[in-house]
């Protein structure tokens, strides 16, 4: 993400309780408060899709467990997006009233707690309900991340967003590649395999708690640190205290203009939900598609994997290229066509090419971290990214959810993979034309 210092220190200090910190923290205390941060970004990060892809390891074995149809594993795909976009929107005003570092642990919590609870499920509703809870937690922290790394690192957006990127990727390759071994060598069936991921979950938890004391006692760092969203979105007061804009990012409201207006957060709001699309179908059914080609289901987990960690190097790369750009359209169109080759490879070959289609799907894939460094760099202040970062993600992900679901009904109808796969190739290229709009070096605030 581009680097915006100017927006960042007001002119004028303001009282402790309307304040706004515009330095991560001070000296002190803060030291260890950016430390444990930055373990609580990656350990959170590490722990938002393991979920969805332990369950894409196992989905065979639940489905027939829990008796599912195709239509029903379909919508146990499409899930994972109509959460995020539920909950999605409540992160903001959540994380007001008790602080994003508060909202992210309590979103640990229920991951936990639904991955345990979801193990025990023995009824489709159950399980169903218990993934929401999981899915809850993991809608809440995708939103509140950027806020965090925006308040305790302004100078370091663009390597923090790529670390914490990186931790993401490698937890959704890793559930991917270890969940049936794991399965295997415990001795259990799915429900071991697939709430073993809780632990992980758990251990989340622990670096936020002192962050939260802290606010609670009211220290320095820590009490800052984990303020309201106010923390954030004041992070764009340029103009000073005086202004209506300090005032209001001073009491935690967003001074920025309805990000519906622009045309630049619709064509966002539309790349995020095609790239999702692609991104959860993958999760969801590609273990599948490889397992029905004859591939063992060890080995598509693990090539689920390979495509996952491929976001691993590039999810650090990616943001730091795009931010030096002043369009982002080429990089749109490179990944797109990743995609395009390797979803025609899926179509003619799935068994044969299988490695290489998975590589090129990983790339492809990479669009996500392409996509929120563009919500960065399309708005001028920390308040508007935080506006544009939830209306982007929610309106996105409710875009996304048709996709898994129609996957698994013509999955079940046509008999094979051709249509399904068919489908998701054509796909790119809508995610191209409105990724290169979005590109485009536009600011939400001018066009609203």
């Amino acid at each position: 993400m581009p680097e915006e210092p100017q927006t960042l220190a007001p002119t004028r200090k303001q009282p402790h309780r309307s304040a706004v910190p515009d330095s991560p923290a001070p000296a002190g205390p803060a030291r260890w408060v950016g430390a444990l941060v930055a373990v609580g970004l990656v350990l959170a990060a590490f722990n938002l899709r393991p979920a969805i892809t332990s369950l894409g390891a196992l989905l065979e074995e639940v489905s027939v467990s829990l008796h599912m149809s195709g239509s029903v594993a379909g919508v146990l795909t499409s899930v994972p997006p109509l959460c995020f976009a539920v909950f999605g929107i409540a992160a903001p005003r959540l994380a007001r009233r008790f602080g994003p570092a508060a909202v992210v642990c309590a979103g640990m919590a229920a991951i936990a707690a639904g991955l345990l609870l979801r193990s025990f499920a023995d009824s489709t509703p159950a399980f169903l309900a218990a993934s929401a809870l999981a899915l809850m937690g993991i809608a809440l922290s995708n939103i509140l991340m950027p806020v965090l790394v925006k308040r305790y690192f302004p100078d370091r957006v663009g390597s923090m967003t790529g670390l914490y990127s990186m931790a993401l990727a490698l937890g959704t390759s890793v559930a991917a590649a270890a969940t049936v071994p794991l399965t295997g060598a415990l001795g259990g069936g799915w429900r071991l395999g697939l709430g073993i991921w809780a632990v992980l979950a758990a251990l989340a938890v622990l670096p936020w708690i002192p962050l939260i004391r802290g606010r609670a006692a009211g220290t320095g760092g820590a009490g800052q640190g984990a303020g309201g969203l106010g923390g954030y979105s004041g992070v764009g007061t340029g103009s000073g205290s005086g202004s209506s804009t300090g005032r209001a990012a001073a009491v935690g409201i967003p001074a920025t203009p309805r990000v519906a207006r622009s045309r630049t957060a619709w064509a966002l709001a539309a790349f995020f939900g095609l790239q999702a699309t692609g991104a959860y179908i993958t999760m969801g059914w590609m273990p599948q598609i490889f397992r029905d080609a004859g591939v063992p289901a060890s080995t598509a987990g693990v090539l689920l994997a390979v495509t996952m960690v491929m976001g691993v190097p590039l999810a650090f790369v990616i943001p730091r290229l795009a931010s030096r750009l002043r369009h982002q359209g080429p990089i749109v169109v490179g990944l797109g066509l990743c995609g395009l080759a390797g979803y025609t490879g899926l179509y003619l070959a799935p068994a044969g090419g299988a490695w290489l289609w998975a590589v090129l799907l990983g790339v492809s894939n990479c669009s996500f971290p392409l996509a929120l460094t563009m919500i960065g760099m399309r708005s001028r202040t920390g308040a508007g990214v935080v506006k544009l970062s939830a209306f982007a993600q929610s309106v996105g992900y409710l875009i996304s959810i048709p996709g898994p679901l129609v996957v698994g009904v013509l999955y079940q109808h046509s008999g094979g993979w051709g249509l399904p796969v068919a489908l998701m190739g054509g796909l790119m290229v809508p995610q191209m034309i409105v990724g290169v709009l979005a590109g485009r070096d536009r600011i939400v605030e001018d066009e609203c």
